[in-house]
């Protein structure tokens, strides 16, 4: 595989080979940054995700050499900060590493700041039709969120820009706050979910899935993304949504969660372990001046 940049021009511009894939309408920029060119991944993702100027995507994906796993995932922002991980993305991610030769069995590791997750490859007639990852676990004390105050927010009040929800937090990889709706798409998302993801409870910010209950294994998910805003879909909310939904009691353990694109099917098993399956697709190869 070939490294990601190539320098010319005696290093006053760079020509940037990357992937644009999509999961549900979450859609990323893949770049191979093994050999360390790039530093600044913040100034990189700010350059290339803003659309109509540049590529276009809500968050960078950024695959670089791992010392545990085959591979390791940064994740990065459009506004340049990074998460600990994304649901879509790394879909996506094991896709493009599998179909580039960067692996070559159809489940292995990937290093992410949440930790080591597991992605099976579903391969039919040599195509990849779906990804199942291995989510790991919830967590639901506050202090892993994070959130302020003790013990666990479910359905609990929260009050942002000036109206009251129910609500529940818990980290399911990244930070997620679900607030149940009869219609998620009645609601001023770009007001409401600022106004959450930044809410003073969440020293580190949190994602927002408004969430409505079709039927105890079907759900719909309108998310919005700390650092990206509103997105199409979110995997890890998905999987927040779903966890809450039962603990809750309001669904069962194996959820279809439909977003505006398609669906995710999330399986909360009971060893407390949480399994998204959903599509990955590669859109086109591409190079850019930087």
């Amino acid at each position: 595989m070939a490294h990601a940049t190539v320098v010319i021009l005696e290093m006053r511009w760079i020509m940037l080979n990357f992937n644009k894939s999509q999961g549900l309408g979450n859609d990323f920029i893949i770049i191979d940054n093994r050999d360390g060119y790039f530093s600044d991944l913040g100034a990189l993702a700010q350059k290339l995700c803003p659309r109509a100027i540049s590529v276009g995507a809500d968050t960078l994906l950024v695959i670089e050499n791992s010392e545990t796993c085959a591979l390791k995932m940064r994740t990065i922002n459009a506004d340049g900060s990074e998460a600990q991980m994304c649901g879509n993305g790394i879909r996506c991610f094991a896709k493009y590493a599998y179909e580039r030769g960067l692996v070559s069995t159809d489940k292995f590791s990937i290093e992410t700041k949440a930790g080591i997750i597991t992605p099976k490859l579903n391969i039919s007639n040599g195509l990849i039709e779906s990804v199942t990852i291995d989510m790991g676990a919830p967590l639901f004390e506050r202090s892993a969120v994070p959130m302020k105050g003790d013990g666990r927010f479910i359905d609990g009040e929260l009050v942002a820009d000036g109206k009251s929800y129910v609500a529940s937090s818990i980290f399911m990889s990244i930070p997620h706050t679900i607030v149940f709706a009869d219609d998620p798409y009645a609601i001023d998302i770009a007001s409401v979910g600022p106004a959450i993801e930044r809410h003073k409870l969440y020293p580190e910010g949190t994602n927002v899935n408004f969430v409505k209950i079709i039927d105890r294994n079907t759900m719909q998910s309108r998310p919005w993304e700390r650092g990206c805003g509103a997105t199409l879909a979110c995997g890890t909310g998905a999987c927040a949504a779903a966890v809450v939904g039962f603990v809750t009691g309001r669904t069962e353990r194996n959820v279809e969660v439909k977003m505006a694109l398609g669906s995710l099917f999330i399986d909360y098993r009971t060893d407390g372990r949480v399994y998204m399956t959903g599509p990955a697709v590669s859109v086109y190869d591409g190079k850019i001046d930087i």
